[in-house]
């Protein structure tokens, strides 16, 4: 395909795609890290209710990384296709909701930058290929993971898992190293957290 000779053939052309892809992988995280943690705790809730055989709570509205659409915290305004454009649309709007005039976390840009400047990081690092493309998936999901764990203090299963595998299913093919290393990194890793975890607990009894 054109496309993938012209990024694999200029190294300017694949940093500056990853770098633009990053803006708008950025801008999904923010999403990510804000609704996450809310759709965890509402799935909490509703298995505590039946462990205990409480009713269950009355039908809420959808709510998942998908819908509701965004909407300013303060007055409720739709965000429109246009005030959502990573970074430029902050810029353009001066950091204000475009109804309300309420300040704009100054947290959306900057995630999206990290995210930009971390994806341009790793094309340029490793160059157009497999490496790429999974350290890219890697880094995505470490920063959602950072943002949450910083937030809540949790690393949610479902970002963790599927990096995990991703790990180990690369390394299965020897991308970054071999799979009995990336099997003992993986042990490592857990039984680290799990120190970690019980090491908390029995410090603040």
């Amino acid at each position: 395909m054109p496309l993938l000779d012209l990024l694999a053939s200029s190294p300017l052309a694949f940093v500056t795609t990853c770098c633009i892809l990053g803006l708008i992988i950025g801008s999904f995280l923010n999403v990510v890290v804000y609704r996450l943690p809310i759709m965890m705790e509402r799935d909490w809730k509703a298995q505590s209710r039946e462990l205990l055989g409480l009713p269950a709570e009355p039908d809420q509205p959808v709510f998942n990384l998908n819908r509701p659409r965004s909407s300013c915290p303060h007055c409720a305004h739709k965000i429109r296709p246009w005030e959502n454009l990573p970074v430029i649309s902050y810029l353009l709007l001066r950091g204000k909701c475009s109804q309300c005039k309420a300040p704009i976390s100054k947290r959306y840009p900057l995630v999206e930058l990290t995210c930009a400047v971390l994806s341009a990081y790793v094309a340029w690092y490793f160059g157009f290929g497999w490496q790429a493309a999974a350290m890219l998936v890697l880094s995505w999901g470490l920063l959602a993971m950072s943002l949450i764990d910083a937030d809540h203090q949790l690393l949610p299963d479902s970002l963790v898992l599927p990096l995990l595998w991703l790990g180990l299913i690369v390394n299965a093919f020897g991308l970054f190293t071999s799979l009995n290393d990336a099997l003992w990194g993986a042990v490592a890793g857990y039984l680290a957290l799990w120190s970690v975890f019980w090491l908390v607990q029995l410090v603040g009894r």
